[in-house]
C-alpha cells in the first residue's frame, strides 16, 4: 500500500466508516479500498469511541516505548519480579530502545505493576505446607467455643530503639546533623528485652519477662507461673487448650513430660506459622505503644512492656477471636503457602 497524504488519509478513514454503515463487514471493506483488516478495525474502533475519524491532539511527544517494548518489560518482570529497572534498561537497549530507567517505571506502573518492598515471611518446605493446609482443613468447622476457650502463647524480642530507625524524617537541605533530624543511637543497639506473653478471647493474659538465655527449664517456669493465673483470670473453662509454637524449648522431651504432668492440654500446631496466631497482632500492638512512651534504657523499656500489655483492650482480643476462621480459610485458598495475616 503506498504512503498517501493527510487530507487523502482522512479522506480513506471516512470512506471506510461509510462502507462499514451501509452494513459491510472489515473483510469487505479491506478488499474494497485496498487496506490492511487491522487498519479498518482500528479506524471503525475509534470513530465508535470518539465519533470522528481526524488525529486527534496528543498531550505530549509520543512515547519512546513501542508496544513490542511494553510486552518485553511485562514479560520479564513478571518471569523474574526481582529484576531491577537498569536491567531491563540494558534489555530494552538489546533491542534498539534507548530509555531512562524511570520511564521504563512509570509504564510499568500504568500496567500495575508498581516496586515494593517484598514481604518477609517464613520459608515453607513442602512438609510445612501440607502440615498448615491439614490444620486449616481440620479445625475450619470448630465451633467458635473451642477458639474462645484457647490459651494463645508467644515469645517476642522487644528492642530499645528499634522502631525508630525506620522512620522518615522532613528536612531542609544542610541540616541532616542538627539534633532534632537525628537517631540517637547506643552501641550494640542500646539494649532489648524477650517476653512471653499469652492472651485469649477475654482478654490479655499475663506478660513475663525472660531472664537470660531461654531454655525448656526457664519455659517451664514461665508455664508454671503464668499459664494457671492467666486461666483463672481470662475465666476459661476446663476445656481450655494451651496453644504454643513448635520451638524446640516448647516440643522438648522435658516440656513434654512436664505438659503431661501439669495435665495441660496442647494445640496440635503447624510449623512456620505464625500467621496462624493472632497474638502476632497484639505483640505489634505492645510495641507501638511501648516505642511511643520512648524508654531510655532497659528498666524502662521492662516496665513500659507490662504496662501497655495490661492495657490492651478485651475488645481487641475478642475481634481478633471472632474472626479467627477467616485465618483458617486464608491458608486453604493459599493452598498451605503464605497468607496476609
Amino acid at each position: 500500500i503506498m504512503p498517501r497524504s493527510k487530507e487523502i488519509q482522512e479522506q480513506m478513514r471516512t470512506e471506510v466508516i461509510e462502507i462499514y454503515q451501509s452494513g459491510k463487514g472489515y473483510k469487505a471493506i479491506s478488499k474494497a479500498l485496498g487496506l490492511q483488516r487491522t487498519t479498518v478495525r482500528a479506524i471503525i474502533h475509534k470513530w465508535q469511541k470518539h465519533g470522528t475519524v481526524v488525529n486527534l491532539p496528543r498531550s505530549g511527544r509520543p512515547t519512546k516505548i513501542t508496544p513490542r517494548a511494553q510486552r518485553r518489560l511485562i514479560r520479564e518482570v513478571t518471569k523474574d519480579p526481582r529484576t531491577t529497572s537498569k536491567e531491563l534498561q540494558a534489555s530494552l537497549a538489546s533491542i534498539k530502545v534507548s530509555v531512562h530507567d524511570s520511564t521504563i517505571r512509570k509504564r510499568l506502573g500504568k500496567n500495575g505493576l508498581h516496586g515494593r518492598f517484598p514481604r518477609r515471611k517464613p520459608l515453607l518446605s513442602k512438609k510445612n505446607i501440607r502440615a498448615r493446609l491439614n490444620f486449616a482443613k481440620k479445625h475450619l468447622n470448630d465451633c467458635q467455643d473451642f477458639w474462645e476457650n484457647t490459651l494463645w502463647t508467644d515469645e517476642t524480642k522487644v528492642e530499645l530503639f528499634g522502631r525508630q530507625m525506620s522512620r522518615y524524617i522532613w528536612r531542609k537541605r544542610n541540616t541532616a546533623f542538627q539534633k532534632k533530624n537525628i537517631i540517637p543511637t547506643v552501641k550494640y543497639g542500646g539494649g532489648s528485652v524477650m517476653v512471653w506473653g499469652c492472651f485469649a478471647a477475654s482478654g490479655p493474659g499475663r506478660l513475663a519477662v525472660i531472664d537470660g538465655t531461654m531454655n525448656s527449664t526457664v519455659y517451664q517456669k514461665i508455664l508454671k507461673e503464668n499459664v494457671r493465673p492467666s486461666v483463672r483470670q481470662l475465666k476459661l473453662k476446663r476445656s481450655w487448650v494451651l496453644q504454643q509454637d513448635n520451638d524446640p524449648k516448647h516440643t522438648s522431651k522435658s516440656t513434654s513430660e512436664w505438659l503431661k504432668k501439669n495435665k495441660m492440654k496442647t494445640l496440635e500446631w503447624p510449623s512456620q506459622s505464625p500467621d496462624l496466631n493472632p497474638i502476632e497482632m497484639l505483640w505489634h500492638d505492645l510495641k507501638k505503644a511501648v516505642h511511643a512512651r520512648k524508654p531510655s534504657n532497659k528498666a524502662e523499656l521492662q516496665q513500659f512492656c507490662k504496662d501497655e500489655w495490661a492495657k490492651i483492650p478485651p475488645e481487641r482480643c475478642k475481634r481478633l477471636i471472632a474472626s479467627y476462621c477467616k485465618r483458617l480459610i486464608a491458608v486453604i485458598a493459599a493452598k498451605g503457602g503464605p497468607t496476609s495475616y
